[in-house]
Formats: structure tokens, C-alpha cells, sequence
């Protein structure tokens, strides 16, 4: 265990004098201060243990010695920037190319997964030679400036702030509590037209689209999967009017979704986006990210005439490490645990639905999973309060979980991937004695849970949802299936709800 360098007061005084205020932290009242951490679990300076639920950064665990060892060897021997050739570059270009379309085969290393949203930007108005952009409401892009106007989620927090006027926001296609629900006979064309009518709105006030970008699934949104077929109907048109597909596999790629090793593919084999872009798990928490694209978006962007480089991006220490990454998740089968776990976890949290009123839906795939509390089923009233109740009750019990969402009432699961049945027995279980507590603090009965159901949370799911098959690009086997076994290990008092500052006072998602 590392030794402390400060208490943890002094720590607190230091940043709130040094640090930007604007830079919020977790649990604000009482932050926790972490030291080392190792696989799924996080230690504070007094050596406590806690189970890590929401850190999709150290994608295959914290501090992976192997992903260490790797980035260390390569450091003795040699970093530098890109402009200098080096093996490293290219066959990690090469390895991660192999789990993709063959049509997506050219990449830009950069060191963020904003970095790398801003320039899938620029590819796409060079490409295209238009300036309007098509993202999703409750959407997040990223924190540069660029990515600001093209996420919602961002720009609806300030009271001043003005939307682009080239910039226009679709609705999320949510099928538990947006405008075409569970019950809808066909929510993805449903959505999808939506974008249909705003490409056209946009050509009669004389605009052009040059790119329709969405999270493959979203998170800060509130865990939403989209209904399978809306990307391809959405490219359709999209593309008909001059623009590209940009699919933002930052917070779900690399095998988090446990069928697929990218979460656009749950869509179809028939769907491929124009542009593809990836970061955070990319480096198990070492800066890099990545965007790739085809072989007529960069030629475009080429003949623009400008010279693009990036001193850090796919620098030899960056290479190895991410090359280290996918050799963990191929060694590890952590893709299939994904999916086995993830399934596991979902019936769990299934189980809880059926017994706890407040639970309104459960939603995910792999290790991406949401449990959206309301207080009302029928009228999907957020029970917002409660959810923050939830973290900071689990928080006390040594397990860090977040809410988010438009209304933060959505619970999100997006663990390492090393993430174990044990691991979500434990979480679960914790949750359904708070639930039970707060609903008897709140006069719920436990058995209106199934009374009160209402269409949209009885819509029956796809049936490769946390399903038996999973597709890795690692495997080398595109468009082929592998079956996977399912895993079998089966392992009171007053409640003062935290007032609406204390619920909206701690960060619940990494930016």
C-alpha cells in the first residue's frame, strides 16, 4: 500500500484552493480519497476495500500488471512522437483495424476520447463539405468546445447558454420513457423519421448535413439501447442528404456489450458507420484514444492541404499498452465474461424489479446495464431523490456506484470487465435491503410492484440481449458466432432523503 502523503483535510484544502471549482468530485460531502487500486476493487489511504461498479476506464481492472509491465518495458526503452517510425504504430493500427468492418480501416491516434470526437468532427466537414451536425438529446460528446455544442447533456446544465445554430438535436431514442415507448409497434422507424424530418428541415432553411453523430449506447443519457434497426434507417437518410455516420464507442467498446466487441454492432451485421470513435478502455486508463474511418474520409480530409499530426498520439509507450490491452481481453475471455456476468446481473436486478416498486426498468447489455428507479410506474415520475439515496447508502457499505440521466435516476452498471457473479450478488444484494428501506420510509408496498406494471416496461427484449452468442473482432471470426455456456455460480430504520442540493452536489459519470 502506497504511504499517504497528506491527510485527507489537508488534500481537500489543497484542491479546493489549487484545483478549478468547476471540477467537481464524487461524494463532495465526504469524498472518498483513493491510493492504489487493483482488478475491480478501489483502497482509500486507510486501506479500506471498495467494489468498483462504474470505472469503465481500467476496462480489464485496475492496474493490470500485464498493461503495466508493458507500458513500463517500452518506456525504457523508448517513447517519442509519430513522426518517427515505428513498429508499434502499425501493428496496433493493424490488430485493432482486425476487429472492425474491413471497410473502416484507416486511424488517427489521438490521447482523448474528446480529442478524438473533435477531429471525427473535422473529418466529417471536410469530407462532406457541409456544416451541420445531427446529435441525440441527453447526448455527451466530450469537453472541448466543439463537443460542448454537440452535447445536450452539457449544454441544457447552463441557464445561458445558447444552442448552435448549426447543431440540431434529435430525440434519444429511448424506449422506456421517450416519445415512442415499449408499446410502439415500430420505435425505430419511429425515431428514425424523426431524423428524417429534421434533415429536412434543415435543407428548407438552406442548411447541410454533414454528419449524424450518437453514443452506440448511451450512458450520461441514461443507459439507453436503442432499438436494433435505428442506426441503419438513421445512415439512410443521413446519407441520402450528404452526410456521414459517427458512432461514439468511447464508454462501450471493446467487448463491454459481451455479444459483440463494438456496441454498433448490435445493430446488425448490415450496419457500418462511416466513422468510428474510441477511447477510455482503449488504454486501461493510460491517455490514448482513437478515431478510424475510411479510406475516402481521410484521402478527403488529406486534400485539404493541411498537415495533421499529433505529438502523443500513437506514441510507442501509448502502442504497447493498448496491444497489451486487447491481449488481456483475448487471454482473459473478459468479452465473455461481459456477457456471462452481465446476463447473470441483469436477472438479478430482474428479480428486483418484481419485488420493488420504485425499480421502473432494467436495461443494458454485458456489462453496461441500467436500473432506472421511479416513484410512479404509470407516469415514469423519476424518483431522483431515491437514487441518490442508493449511492450514498452504498457508498457506506463500501460500493461505488453511480446514478445519471436526464433526471438521475438511473443507476448505471459499467464495472472492469473482470467484474465476477460474486461481485454483483454482493452489489445487488445491498440495493434490495436499501430499497427496502426506503420503500417502507416511503409508504410503497412491495406488492404493487407487478400491479402497477405499465406497457412500456413489459416490452419484451431481443432475444441476443446478454444472449448465448457473442461476435469478437479479437477472434478474428467477423460474422461468425461462438457459443458460450451460461454461467451457473449462484452465490431498519427512518430514512431522511437527501435534500436536491445534496442530490445534484456529486458528479455521477467521468468526463
Amino acid at each position: 500500500m502506497s504511504a499517504e502523503r497528506f491527510e485527507k483535510k489537508k488534500t481537500i484544502d489543497l484542491r479546493k484552493k489549487h484545483i478549478g471549482p468547476s471540477c467537481k468530485i464524487f461524494f463532495s460531502h465526504d469524498p472518498i480519497k483513493i491510493v492504489q487500486a487493483k482488478g475491480q476493487y478501489m483502497y482509500d489511504e486507510k486501506g479500506q476495500r471498495y467494489l468498483d461498479c462504474i470505472n469503465n476506464v481500467a476496462h480489464v481492472g485496475h492496474c493490470h500488471p500485464d498493461v503495466v509491465k508493458a507500458g513500463a518495458q517500452q518506456m525504457e526503452l523508448l517513447n517519442t512522437n509519430s513522426r518517427f517510425l515505428h513498429d508499434n504504430l502499425v501493428l496496433y493500427a493493424q490488430r485493432l483495424q482486425a476487429t472492425l468492418p474491413d471497410k473502416l480501416s484507416v486511424c488517427y491516434f489521438v490521447n482523448s476520447g474528446s480529442e478524438a470526437n473533435d477531429l471525427a468532427l473535422r473529418l466529417a466537414w471536410q469530407y462532406t463539405g457541409n456544416k451541420d451536425i445531427i446529435t441525440l438529446d441527453n447526448a455527451y460528446h466530450g469537453h472541448v468546445s466543439s463537443l460542448i455544442d454537440i452535447s445536450p447533456y452539457k449544454f441544457h446544465q447552463s441557464s445561458d447558454a445558447e444552442q448552435n445554430q448549426y447543431v440540431h438535436v434529435a430525440p434519444s431514442p429511448d424506449v422506456y420513457r421517450g416519445k415512442y415507448r415499449g408499446e410502439h409497434l415500430d420505435p425505430a422507424t419511429a425515431y428514425a423519421d424523426e431524423v428524417k424530418d429534421m434533415v429536412q428541415r434543415v435543407h428548407k432553411k438552406g442548411g447541410k448535413i454533414a454528419a449524424f453523430i450518437a453514443e452506440s449506447l448511451q450512458s450520461c443519457g441514461g443507459q439507453v439501447i436503442p432499438p436494433q434497426g435505428y442506426f441503419q434507417q438513421v445512415a439512410q437518410h443521413v446519407r441520402e442528404a450528404g452526410g456521414i455516420f459517427i458512432a461514439d464507442e468511447v464508454q462501450v467498446g471493446f467487448g463491454r456489450v459481451g455479444t459483440h466487441f463494438w456496441a454498433f454492432q448490435l445493430q446488425g451485421e448490415d450496419f457500418v458507420p462511416d466513422i468510428v470513435t474510441m477511447g477510455k478502455p482503449i488504454g486501461n486508463g493510460h491517455p490514448m484514444s482513437c478515431v478510424v474511418t475510411t479510406k475516402e474520409v481521410a484521402e478527403a480530409f488529406m486534400s485539404s492541404g493541411m498537415e495533421y499530426f499529433n505529438t502523443f498520439g500513437g506514441n510507442p509507450v501509448s502502442c504497447a499498452i493498448g496491444m497489451a490491452v486487447l491481449d488481456v481481453i483475448v487471454k482473459e475471455d473478459l468479452q465473455g465474461n461481459a456477457l456471462r456476468v452481465g446476463r447473470y446481473l441483469t436477472n438479478l436486478l430482474e428479480k428486483q424489479k418484481e419485488k420493488h416498486p420504485l425499480v421502473g426498468d432494467i436495461r443494458g447489455r454485458g456489462l453496461f446495464v441500467g436500473l432506472e428507479l421511479v416513484k410512479d410506474r404509470l407516469k415514469l415520475t423519476p424518483a431522483t431523490a431515491e437514487a441518490q439515496e442508493v449511492i450514498y447508502r452504498l457508498k457506506e457499505q463500501y460500493i461505488l456506484l453511480s446514478a445519471d440521466g436526464p433526471h438521475r435516476n438511473v443507476l448505471k452498471f459499467k464495472p472492469p470487465m473482470c467484474f465476477t457473479t460474486e461481485d454483483a450478488d454482493l452489489v445487488v444484494d445491498k440495493i434490495d435491503h436499501v430499497l427496502t428501506e426506503l420503500e417502507e420510509a416511503l409508504g410503497l408496498k412491495s406488492h404493487n410492484a407487478l400491479s402497477v406494471e405499465n406497457e412500456s416496461s413489459k416490452r419484451k427484449l431481443p432475444t441476443d440481449e446478454n444472449g448465448p452468442q457473442y461476435h469478437s473482432g479479437l477472434a478474428h471470426n467477423r460474422g461468425s458466432s461462438q457459443e458460450v455456456p451460461q454461467q451457473t455460480n449462484q452465490t431498519p430504520q427512518d430514512i431522511t432523503l437527501p435534500t436536491n442540493s445534496q442530490s445534484c452536489d456529486m458528479i455521477l459519470s467521468f468526463t
